[in-house]
Order: structure tokens, then C-alpha cells, then sequence
């Protein structure tokens, strides 16, 4: 069978389900009970992930360590260790291949540092800053072809397959979202499409790579591909929300990080379709200003929040999210089922 990226149609008409239940647990007890079920997952994704980083050239060793030690969550290889198992799986080459997962995203992370000349990434210096753009851009690509080559090893031609296609479409995501950079009158439709390919095809591959590795049957596959695109989307709408109200210690980096980079993202392009002259005037003044003053920024992110530029975010996001859970229904009642459902409602609570 095709993998999910072969035609736009099978990425964004799954439904979106109608009925959004909220978590009934408060984000800190979620996440509590999240990392005490998952913490043998993540001794041996960290073990993995360190034994992969080694090479003869020290610099890709210090900056690969530098950027996978600076607080990220696992969030990708630990989708794929519990997909496999959500599948069945009982082998011992889930934790080798998720590092697969953690690898590109890392490589992105680099990458990205680079175009937006960003200075913070989780509250530490950015790569860039330390080691400047050449160094960092050539770990990103080591990262991005270490991450083929593991993949290759496990001559699985369909996971070459999804894996090919994701980073093609990441890329392609990623020139998407340059196209768009400094542009106020981006829609919701394309800055949807620039979410999908940049963030949640990422997910929704380490989802289904983890199926398939269990050799899982095609509904499942997709049903766990799923999952992990809706999951993705919701993932970065929220933290398009949380531009607009979080702090730098949540964030890592600069509060109103996006309005300074030029990124029109949903919170603002909600509020900028439903300001009045004025308000649309003075926001487009502060988005396009060379520089802007933390008292611009504070102005504009009161304004998108008045008009419902964050709300509306976060209920897309929550919309997002049941659709994920509703794609689980496809297995039976488990612990690591519960699990996936866990780390869902936990998207719509972090804070970070």
C-alpha cells in the first residue's frame, strides 16, 4: 500500500471529529502520569540516541550533543516505540530506529535556527550563536543523513519509502513557510498547509514506521498515520497560542518570537480577519516595523488575544486532538493505548 504523503486528498480529509471532551485531569497530573509510564521508554531512547551521535569529527559530536541534550521532549521516537508496541511489537529495534525520529527533528531545529537567525532555543543559546551558521547547517545535514542511514539498515523498503516522502515533504513545508515569511495576508488554508508539512508529517511518519515495524495490518497503519498528523497539527497550533501568552521560561525562547520573525501564524491571521481598520492598521505597523520594541509586541499580542486569535487556536487545536483519539478506536483497550490518549489531551495543557 502507498504511504499517507502520496496524494494531498489522504492527508487532510481525515474528519475532524465534532465532539471535543476535555482532559479530565489538570496538565501537571497528566504529565506526571505520562513520564511515570514512559520513563523505561525514554532510558532507552536516550541510550540509543547517544550511541548514534558518535563520530570521527568532534564538532558534529559537540554540536549534536548540544542540541539534543537542551531540553526536547522525545515527543517523535517515543510515538514510534509506542505505536510498535500499541501494535504488538516485542523486539528490541524500536528504541534504534526511533532515534530516526529525534535525529530529523533536531536536523529542522538546526536548520531553522539558521534561517530565522534566531539567538534562544530552550532558554540556552542557539547552536548558531555558539558555533555559527556553516558548522550548524553541516551537523543538521550529518543529522538528516545519519537519520537515511539508520533507516536503510533496517532494509525495510516501505519505511524508506514514508521516510523519503516525510522529509520531502518537511523540505518542501519548510520553503512554504519562507514563501509566507513577512506576509500579513497568509490565509488559514496555507498556513495550515505550512503546519502540516513542517511539523505534523513528521509525527504521523514516526506513527506509522512504528506500525509498520510491528507489521501491523493497513488499518492500523493508517489509523496510527492518523493519529500522528492530527496530533502534530494540534501540537503546533498550540504553540502558536502559546507565542501569544507564554512566558520565555515556558517557551525557551523570546515571547512574541513569531511576530519578530515575520510568521503569520493562526492566532494573528484569526485576529487580523476580524479587526477593524485601526486595529488591522496598527497591527500590520508593528508585523512590518524593521524593529520592534517589547512594548509593540505586548500591544499586538493584547489585541490578537481580544479578538480571539488565541482562542480560536486552541479550539482548532482541541479539534485536532479528538480526531486523534478517535483514530484509536481502531485497537483495543490497553495501557499503552490509555498512553497515546494521555499524550493527546497532554498537547492541549502544556505549557511548554
Amino acid at each position: 500500500m502507498g504511504s499517507f504523503l502520496r496524494s494531498r486528498a489522504s492527508v487532510v480529509t481525515v474528519p475532524i471529529a465534532p465532539s471535543l471532551n476535555p482532559p479530565p485531569v489538570t496538565g501537571e497530573v497528566l504529565k506526571a502520569r505520562i513520564y511515570a509510564s514512559i520513563r523505561p521508554e525514554l532510558d532507552r531512547i536516550e541510550k540509543a540516541i547517544r550511541r548514534h551521535l558518535a563520530s570521527s569529527v568532534p564538532l558534529i559530536e559537540v554540536v549534536g550533543r548540544y542540541i539534543m541534550e537542551s531540553g526536547g521532549k522525545r515527543l517523535r521516537p517515543l510515538l514510534m516505540v509506542l505505536s510498535s508496541k500499541l501494535c504488538g511489537y516485542d523486539g528490541d529495534k524500536d528504541a534504534e530506529l526511533s532515534v530516526v525520529f529525534e535525529f530529523l527533528h533536531a536536523a529542522t531545529l538546526l536548520h531553522d535556527d539558521v534561517v530565522d537567525n534566531a539567538e534562544i532555543r530552550r532558554t540556552k543559546p542557539a547552536a548558531n550563536i555558539l558555533w555559527g551558521n556553516p558548522a550548524v547547517v553541516l551537523v543538521g545535514d550529518f543529522l538528516y543523513s545519519k537519520a537515511i542511514l539508520m533507516t536503510v539498515l533496517h532494509n525495510n523498503i516501505r519505511m524508506l519509502e514514508v521516510l523519503s516522502e516525510t522529509t520531502t515533504r518537511m523540505a518542501e513545508g519548510e520553503v512554504l513557510q519562507l514563501i509566507h515569511s513577512d506576509d500579513l495576508e497568509t490565509d488559514e488554508p496555507s498556513y495550515m498547509e505550512v503546519i502540516l508539512r513542517k511539523t505534523a508529517v513528521l509525527m504521523s511518519a514516526a506513527c506509522r514506521i512504528g506500525a509498520i515495524l510491528a507489521q501491523a495490518p493497513p488499518d492500523q497503519e493508517n489509523a496510527l498515520s492518523d493519529y500522528g498528523l492530527h496530533l502534530g497539527i494540534a501540537f503546533q497550533l498550540i504553540d502558536d497560542a502559546l507565542d501569544y501568552v507564554g512566558t520565555v521560561d515556558e517557551l525557551g525562547k523570546p515571547v512574541g518570537n513569531d511576530l519578530q520573525e515575520g510568521k503569520a501564524t493562526l492566532p494573528l491571521i484569526y485576529a487580523m480577519e476580524r479587526a477593524d481598520a485601526p486595529r488591522r492598521d496598527l497591527i500590520r505597523k508593528v508585523f512590518t516595523a524593521e524593529r520592534q520594541s517589547m512594548q509593540d509586541i505586548e500591544t499586538v499580542q493584547r489585541l490578537v488575544r481580544e479578538l480571539g486569535g488565541v482562542d480560536y487556536t486552541v479550539q482548532r487545536a482541541a479539534e485536532h486532538v479528538a480526531s486523534a483519539k478517535n483514530r484509536l478506536d481502531a485497537f483495543p483497550p490497553s495501557p499503552t493505548k490509555s498512553l497515546l490518549e494521555d499524550i493527546a489531551d497532554y498537547v492541549l495543557c502544556r505549557r511548554s
